[in-house]
């Protein structure tokens, strides 16, 4: 069923638009004070979840470095026993082929041990590196985790502290829109949504309008002044009202801007 709305003069309208506005202008500074805060949480939660991630990978790295140089332990142990076995064998060979064959084995053999001691030193060197990296990262990783904490516990606060307040100033806004007829309302809102300071409706500063600044008319000034009709902005379309409907004195409108 249609919400039945009583017919209202120009000026009452022009009014209750600028006390709705003043109402919503409040809401949209609570909704700014609180809404910079989630987007800061959940940056640091995004860069906490990242450095934990690397975190985990160094970790799998130094892990798998471990478990190479133990591997390489045990390839440099079987040739280091393949070299004492063939140096012993070449006391019983019978023939200088077979010498030369276990010679060769021997020299082979070495080279492996060469070959295993010095992955071993890499791997050693790069286990270093990475818990360097891991003791960095895990810094980095505690100051932005206590840094979120403060974040999330001033979070906690304001959503606290405005809740009460935003809800009280939207029931106030949903009662004064109750009286505001359909479609004055419904292009209040348009132009608010399209405005970048969320202002609908402003009132003339110093010969000028009030949200884009531009000079108005003095004719234009007048009949804004004779609350006959709602006049917009030319230039950026916000609702015009003097500065008396927004109960500023003119002294104060000549001074504002």
């Amino acid at each position: 069923m249609a919400r039945q709305v009583k017919e209202l003069t120009v000026e009452e309208k022009l009014k209750l638009l600028y006390k709705l506005q003043t109402i919503l202008s409040e809401v949209d500074r609570i909704k700014t004070l609180r809404g910079e805060l989630p987007l800061e949480v959940q940056d640091l939660e995004d860069e906490i979840a990242g450095l934990q991630t690397r975190v985990s990978k160094y970790t799998d790295d130094v892990e798998a470095a471990n478990t190479e140089i133990n591997n390489q332990i045990q390839a440099r142990d079987k040739a280091a026993e393949m070299v004492e076995k063939y140096t012993n064998d070449q006391d019983n060979v019978r023939n200088n082929r077979e010498y030369e064959y276990l010679t060769k084995e021997i020299e082979y053999q070495k080279l492996n041990i060469e070959f295993a001691e010095k992955k071993q030193n890499e791997l050693a060197r790069k286990i270093e590196t990475l818990n360097a990296e891991i003791a960095k990262v895990q810094e980095a990783l505690e100051d932005r985790t206590h840094v979120l904490d403060e974040k999330k516990e001033e979070l906690t606060e304001i959503v606290s502290e405005t809740r009460q307040d935003e809800e009280k100033l939207r029931e106030q806004a949903k009662k004064l829109e109750n009286k505001i007829e359909p479609r004055l309302l419904t292009a209040f809102k348009r132009i608010r949504k399209n405005a970048r300071n969320g202002l609908g409706i402003v009132y003339v500063q110093r010969n000028a309008c009030g949200g884009c600044f531009n000079r108005i008319p003095p004719q234009r000034q007048m009949e804004i002044k004779m609350h006959k009709k709602v006049i917009v902005c030319e230039y950026c379309g916000r609702i015009l009202i003097d500065p008396a409907l927004a109960g500023v004195s003119e002294a104060a409108a000549q001074n504002k801007l």
